[in-house]
């Protein structure tokens, strides 16, 4: 049996060249990723939650946030994109047990981020409350939507600064910080909302009950609620990784001075994520235009379909977090072959892990989408969609984690032009096609297709290895 502390010894044979067994092997990938797939977990439950405390407040707010939500993932994949650039980089210097240069680059991209949302957030407030009008929304919902679109952008400071957080913690091995710290976001996003978007409300518990306040804002609490949740979640990652950290902990006299290699290779790695991300948001904002002319019912069935998915597709995303911090350490220490394992271990697990979550969406589609609405039709329609979606898990698994040991070696342009000719070439032209003839339902067979066919070309790219010979 492993000891509580082998999770670290294992981690220094990456960096020192010892050889690790297969029993190891998925020993460290299962420890490194458990965190992280409880997070996701726990962030697509409460986004259950939050989505049902809006639906109470009918389909009009229900589609009112649907309409942008296209957007703000485009806006808040950005926005965590640059984060990327920098974790990479301080991934490999561990590696290669230069911890000096990994602080160097912590530093610099404090600075960086800071500068990067703020300049990201002046852009989404500018365009806040065209956007709905953009989209084809009815007249009925764009102001709400308007509103909820623009208190998100005004967040983005804090968010990319808690993501950033999270990923230089996740890329030296701590994947149980930004764990907990995730989770208890999810937990302050769901009470900060109950008290933002209700009015006054009472709580029973053990035969007490308890009448707590309520500011009755509706959607813009959703908003705002979550807005507060991120900040107080990004002041703590950014507490253990600065203060607390025994790599990246900050040192007197050090500085923060931004240098031109350090930035030109966040850059170059961040990029094509940040245009993967625009090429990801921006075929979702085309598909909301498809789906918005197939009226109100469509709209929010389509946005708690996304949101009850989600809970399968996350775990995946949790497997990728440790498949980059492995790779990259691997990567850094000059020990390919062992990247290789480390990635075909990860991808396997991401797979199997989402085959079994795709056949519980599958059989629990019912209750999944009856906890978020109560309205019969929007119901109806989201059970039929979900159903489509869960075939193609296994595949959709395969890409999501196949990405995550592409960005360990700092391999992101291909995968990037691979998801635009995916979502553009496929998904897109077989939802405009589709749409006519079947409606929501056909923009979801659309969609499940595109995945099956993104997740065998990135099994494709990783079996051919051209990933182990970019230079950073």
């Amino acid at each position: 049996m492993f000891r509580k502390t082998d999770k670290v010894d294992l981690l220094s044979y990456i960096r020192n060249g010892q050889e690790l067994s297969t029993r190891q092997k998925i020993y460290l990938v299962v420890t490194l990723s458990t965190p992280s797939v409880l997070a996701q977990l726990t962030s697509v439950l409460m986004q259950y939650i939050d989505a049902s405390m809006v639906g109470k407040m009918g389909a009009d707010a229900s589609a009112a946030i649907g309409l942008v939500a296209s957007t703000t993932w485009l806006f808040g994949g950005v926005c965590s994109s640059g984060a990327a650039g920098f974790s990479i980089q301080a991934a490999q210097y561990i590696g290669a047990k230069n911890f000096e240069k990994a602080r160097e680059v912590l530093r610099q991209s404090l600075v960086a981020i800071l500068l990067f949302t703020v300049v990201l957030a002046a852009i989404g407030a500018a365009i806040s409350f065209s956007l709905p009008v953009w989209l084809g929304g009815a007249k009925e919902i764009q102001w709400e939507a308007s509103l909820y679109f623009l208190i998100y952008v005004c967040s983005l400071p804090a968010m990319g600064m808690g993501r950033l957080a999270g990923s230089m913690l996740q890329c030296s091995g701590n994947m149980k910080i930004p764990g907990i710290l995730n989770s208890l976001m999810c937990v302050m996003d769901v009470i900060f909302n109950a008290c933002l978007i209700f009015e006054s409300f009472t709580v029973s518990f053990a035969g007490v009950q308890l009448r707590l306040p309520g500011a009755g804002l509706g959607v813009a609490g959703a908003a705002l609620g979550t807005a507060l949740a991120h900040i107080v979640t990004a002041v703590l990652m950014l507490y253990f990784l600065c203060f607390r950290s025994s790599i990246f902990k900050l040192q007197r006299g050090e500085s923060f001075r931004l240098q031109k290699p350090c930035i030109k290779r966040a850059v170059t790695i961040s990029l094509p994520i940040a245009v993967e991300r625009v090429v990801v948001s921006g075929a979702m904002v085309v598909a909301t235009r498809i789906v918005a002319p197939l009226g109100i019912t469509a709209i929010a069935a389509n946005s708690f379909a996304i949101t009850a998915e989600s809970l399968c597709y996350m775990p995946g995303y949790g497997i990728a977090d440790a498949a980059t911090t492995l790779t990259g350490q691997s990567i850094g220490a000059g020990r390919n072959k062992l990247a290789v394992s480390f990635g075909r271990i990860t991808v396997g697990l991401g797979m199997a892990i989402m085959a079994c979550t795709g056949a519980l969406m599958f059989f629990a589609a019912p209750f999944m989408i009856g906890i978020l609405t109560p309205n019969a039709a929007v119901r109806e329609l989201g059970i039929q969609i979900l159903r489509i979606e869960a075939y193609a898990e296994p595949l959709f698994g395969a890409s999501i984690v196949v990405a995550g040991v592409l960005r360990g070696a700092g391999d992101t342009l291909v995968p990037s032009i691979m998801n635009f000719v995916s979502l553009w070439a496929v998904r897109l032209v077989l939802s405009y096609f589709l749409a006519k003839p079947y409606g929501l339902v056909g923009v979801w067979i659309a969609m499940a297709v595109e995945l099956c066919f993104r997740g065998i070309i990135f099994l494709i790219r990783f079996e051919r290895k051209k990933w182990l010979r970019i230079k950073m």
